[in-house]
């Protein structure tokens, strides 16, 4: 039998293994070019679950459990990779739902509505991936007939090590780098990570943890790590303690009262049963926490503390009291402010980008809010949430401007308290031909529809650098050769980037060009931008406009925008 506390400790266990094997992880992708690799990834996604985890008392249930870890997975979920982790283990919290302890059929139940949810979320699953590794885990389980919970764990973990190391003969680009998949292997990080604990160790540690990731290994360990010059009370931004028990009404969605919690506090832990939902937060505004929540329902067992003066008291108690004050007080502000729906306002915008110069662009262009973050930053659903309910508008159009970054985005609907609609742009020029085509007189159909026909006409060349050697494609690179990319795909590599950039932009050119974007990155000059654009309205047909466009993102030497 499986209790709360020892799933609770599994879950912090797979955490942190996979944090301990993030950098083996990313060195498995395949693509040479820098970006938001799968470890990381997945490894910052169920590493919001354990921030939540190591707040729950020993005598929660594995439906507290597994419900904590389902919703801070979703909300912090970072990639493809992290959104599909996040669904698998939502699968959990579904078949755990009500539950104080689980048996062996429990978690052939979980893993079986977790796979059956990551499927339906990808539009065309791919065999050979991480959904692949989960998929066969899941159907030796359920075939096996083992009553034994640590048994079933041990086979569950024996089956996904074997479709692992199958990957590459279903992927042929993961045979011939001779690699395995790297979704797969982080999963098997988090699977193995909690079957030390099922089979009696120890919770294991982060090795060389963040400073963030302090305070959890100290929670779970009951040791100090915080130096007594980490922080002053005047450091305490979000400073009362505030915690209760909203008595639902019919309908309250738990989870659009933790996205507001989350967008005016930090610290947020929100359990919900059947009748209540029991809310903790650490916020600079107990008052509008309070007149918030109560449209979800009565409000009892109100505890409101004051975290200035229990600092002040605690700096009394010793050094190791201050460590632990600190560490529970320190907060970020949050970039987005909440913003209630205006009811004349209709619709409003999210982009996400990075670099000053795209920025500006967006919001140039009727964009309210600008996530940062791109190819090797992908924003958290939460982040995306958190600038979507900044905005003030009925509907938010959201453009994640990735490919990386849709799926993210569309969690993001089940969380905000507002309509979301995300045109699955793919690229940054994709992105800015959406929002000229926006149209405030037409109906939101015909807004998506007209601006993602829009987008889809244009084509998108980036100029970056190889950040690994590889053998892609048939072709021999190496780190830090110029890599030229056409709508996703490697057309080119080269020594110069002004020369890889030029020929690219020519090579873009079809009849019908009309229009040639060049989007200077950060690492160029000023001077090398203007060279480059002028060799580029040079070699492509007289009749096409060439402008330029200082875009100060990061990764791309250039990104070109061909219409």
């Amino acid at each position: 039998m499986i209790t709360g506390v020892l799933l609770r400790n599994c879950l912090i266990s797979g955490a942190n293994n996979l944090y301990n094997q993030r950098a083996k992880v990313d060195e498995l992708n395949v693509f040479p070019v820098p970006d938001g690799d799968t470890g990381t990834n997945m490894s910052m996604t169920i590493g919001a679950a354990r921030d939540e985890l190591v707040n729950l008392s020993d005598d929660c249930t594995v439906a507290d459990a597994s419900k904590v870890a389902a919703s801070a997975m979703l909300r912090g979920a970072r990639g493809n990779s992290g959104v599909i982790s996040s669904l698998l283990f939502r699968g959990f919290s579904k078949a755990l739902a009500g539950k104080k302890s689980a048996e062996a059929a429990d978690l052939v139940a979980a893993l079986t509505m977790g796979v059956e949810g990551a499927y339906k979320a990808v539009m065309k699953p791919t065999e050979g991936t991480m959904l692949t590794v989960a998929r066969v885990a899941s159907e030796e389980a359920a075939k096996s007939g083992e009553t034994d919970p640590v048994a079933l764990w041990a086979l569950v973990c024996d089956a996904a090590q074997r479709a692992l190391d199958n990957t590459p003969e279903q992927l042929p680009v993961l045979k011939k780098a001779g690699v395995v998949d790297a979704g797969g292997q982080g999963l098997m990080c988090i699977f193995t990570g909690m079957l030390h604990v099922l089979r009696g160790g120890d919770v294991i540690e982060c090795e060389d943890a963040p400073a963030k990731s302090a305070k959890l290994d100290s929670a779970a360990s009951g040791k100090g790590v915080f130096s007594d010059d980490l922080m002053k009370v005047e450091d305490i931004k979000n400073g009362y303690c505030t915690q209760f028990l909203v008595n639902k009404d019919e309908g309250a969605s738990s989870e659009k009262l933790r996205a507001f919690l989350e967008s005016n506090g930090d610290s947020v832990v929100v359990i919900e049963d059947d009748e209540v939902i029991n809310c903790h937060v650490h916020t600079a505004d107990p008052g509008k926490i309070l007149s918030h929540a109560i449209g979800y329902g009565y409000l009892t067992n109100f505890k409101i503390e004051n975290m200035h003066e229990q600092f002040l008291a605690r700096q009394k108690q010793g050094a190791g009291l201050k460590k632990q004050a600190a560490a529970e007080a320190a907060s970020p502000e949050s970039e987005f402010p909440y913003a209630a729906v205006d009811p004349e306002r209709e619709y409003g915008f999210v982009a996400v980008c990075a670099g000053d110069g795209l920025r500006a662009v967006f919001a140039d262009l009727g964009a309210d809010a600008v996530v940062s973050g791109g190819q090797t930053m992908n924003p958290a659903t939460a982040d995306i949430v958190a600038a979507v309910q900044s905005v003030p508008a009925k509907t938010v159009f959201v453009l994640p401007n990735n490919k990386n970054i849709i799926m993210a985005a569309e969690q993001a609907k089940g969380i905000a308290d507002r309509a979301i609609v995300v045109l699955p742009t793919r690229t940054i020029p994709q992105g800015i031909t959406a929002m000229l085509n926006f149209d405030p007189e037409a109906s939101e159909d015909d807004n998506t529809i007209n601006m993602m026909q829009a987008a889809e006409r244009v084509a998108t060349g980036l100029i970056t650098f190889a950040a690994r050697d590889s053998d892609f494609d048939g072709r021999k690179i190496k780190k830090g050769e110029i890599l030229a990319l056409e709508n996703g795909k490697l057309v080119a590599t080269g020594s110069d980037i002004t020369k890889t950039t030029y020929r690219l932009a020519r090579s873009m050119c079809k009849k019908d060009t009309s229009f040639i974007t060049v989007i200077s990155g950060a690492d160029v000059s000023e001077e090398d931008a203007n060279r480059t654009t002028e060799l580029v309205r040079a070699k492509c047909p007289g009749n096409i406009e060439v402008t330029q466009l200082s875009g100060g993102q990061p990764v791309y030497y250039y990104i070109i925008s061909v219409e």
